[in-house]
């Protein structure tokens, strides 16, 4: 079994546990998607706690179901957050919680209020990121490895700061998730992959001994023409590239 068909039989397992359970929360069903769960609040409040949540100014948060609370959350600490646009077709927004009225924290936390609540921004005009927040479809607690839903869009949204310097090695990354995400699985890993440091779930907090570093930069080589058309902003990365 090559590399993504292994990653995709993990996926496809969780998903059904997530259905079967049924703990697997709007939207539904869960098949193909960073699934929300129920105790994904209580996740994100979880989350809300940890020092490096406390100290950060600027959060990069995925538009996800299951994180919006953190979104929320993180608005409500004062947070300037940026939320990538789903697909990343548009960018990333960033949400300021000092433009926004407080009532409206949680609708600026939904994908629709976050495009109008938040301001469009390039990545290079970015501040610079003190955490990133991301959903996964799995994630193994002992070394931090990660899936996504098999698009790449969190490495994309990683290798575009990371190439732009708006994080690094030692940004921490979180993901929050539900007990029957965790896999003791050796998920295989491709150059691109961005490991985890931390994991929450609605009980409890896991701190990582990660075995990966965090990839630097944008893997072009893996950049189809077809993604290249998708993302927008890939291009003009590319164009400051060979400029």
């Amino acid at each position: 079994m090559d590399i993504k068909a292994v990653k995709q039989a993990i996926r496809v397992r969780v998903w059904k546990m997530l259905e079967e359970s049924n703990v697997a929360a709007f939207p539904r069903p869960a098949y193909g998607r960073i699934p929300n769960f129920i105790g994904s609040q209580e996740a994100c409040r979880l989350a809300s706690t940890l020092p490096e949540f406390k100290v950060a100014k600027v959060i990069k948060i995925n538009p996800d179901s299951p994180q919006r609370y953190c979104r929320e959350l993180a608005l409500r600490y004062g947070k300037l957050v940026i939320v990538p646009t789903p697909r990343i077709r548009e960018g990333f927004l960033l949400l300021d919680p000092s433009r926004i009225p407080r009532q409206y924290y949680a609708d600026a936390s939904t994908i629709g209020g976050s495009f109008k609540w938040g301001t469009p921004i390039k990545p290079w005009d970015a501040p610079q990121i003190d955490l990133v927040i991301i959903g996964s479809v799995a994630v193994n607690p002992s070394n931090g490895r990660r899936l996504g839903k098999s698009h790449g869009y969190a490495e994309i949204e990683w290798g575009i700061v990371s190439a732009l310097g708006k994080v690094n090695e030692g940004t921490p990354v979180v993901t929050t998730v539900h007990e029957l995400q965790l896999v003791n699985d050796e998920i295989p890993r491709e150059p691109f992959d961005l490991p985890v440091d931390i994991i929450v779930t609605p009980n409890r907090i896991i701190k990582v001994s990660r075995i990966d570093g965090k990839p630097r930069g944008i893997y072009w080589d893996y950049v189809t023409g077809e993604l290249i058309k998708e993302i927008p902003l890939l291009a003009e990365l590319r164009k400051m590239n060979n400029a």
